[in-house]
């Protein structure tokens, strides 16, 4: 089992209300990591300091996404955090048809470019929609064709599209080119709330055995939204992986 880590997005609203406690309390799960969303007014080096005096490390960052921020500022940012990659993402229009699709990809191209002699790379974090059919293939096989420097952070979830598509062939099929992934669990139903990690449909152990080894550095936990309290479910991931190593 590569480091577990956790985006804190699925702690966002105990981290509005008590930040150092939520970093706090991640740490004494066990989780090795952070993917922060916000800093909620830390400066980039001072959280840094702040989650490896935790003994944790800052596995990768949501903030600030590269194709939503000027790009001194998340070159800056990122390399502020020690890392060696910016995040993006896009929209469900982004991926409404094929022309959209090679509008994105030109994006994607260009932020490369740009981040490039920085030293930093781009990955890109998916939803459901670049699963979902164009033209014969899906998005999300059509942008990795067009942008093939970019790297993927795959969320494991909404990669299956809610059962339409088996995620662990996706994972397999850009494994040399996926440093990240997100886990989440539920019951691949839209509409319905996440739950903790192995208490829902997804087969977790299949899913990461198809990343490349040599290649996967985190498997990063992330719920958007849970019927039962986040902290707990969070913990209850936490242990799940935990218990594969």
């Amino acid at each position: 089992m590569k480091p577990i880590s956790v985006q804190l997005y699925s702690l966002r609203e105990e981290s509005q209300r008590d930040f150092d406690g939520v970093l706090k309390r991640l740490a004494a799960i066990g989780y090795q990591g952070v993917e922060p969303f916000n800093l909620f007014g830390k400066s980039p080096e001072g959280f840094k300091a702040q989650v490896e005096d935790l003994g944790m490390s800052v596995s990768s960052s949501h903030h600030p996404w590269a194709n939503r921020a000027p790009v001194n500022e998340v070159i800056d940012t990122v390399s502020a955090l020690g890392l060696t990659r910016a995040a993006g993402g896009f929209g469900a229009q982004d991926f409404a048809d094929l022309d959209a699709v090679k509008r994105t990809a030109d994006t994607v191209n260009g932020l490369i470019e740009a981040l490039s002699p920085h030293g930093l790379g781009l990955f890109l974090h998916n939803h459901w929609w670049e699963f979902a059919v164009i033209e014969g293939r899906l998005g999300y096989h059509w942008l990795a064709e067009l942008c093939p420097e970019v790297q993927f952070e795959v969320d494991t979830y909404w990669a299956a599209n809610f059962g339409a598509v088996d995620v662990v062939a996706e994972v397999a099929r850009v494994k040399d080119r996926a440093p990240l992934l997100h886990i989440k669990d539920g019951p691949l139903e839209q509409g319905k709330a996440h739950v903790a990690v192995g208490d829902g449909k997804m087969d977790i152990a299949a899913i990461i055995a198809a990343a490349d080894p040599d290649v996967l550095e985190w498997n990063i936990v992330e719920l958007d939204e849970c019927d039962t309290d986040m902290m707990t479910a969070v913990e209850r991931s936490y242990r799940y992986l935990a218990a594969m190593s």
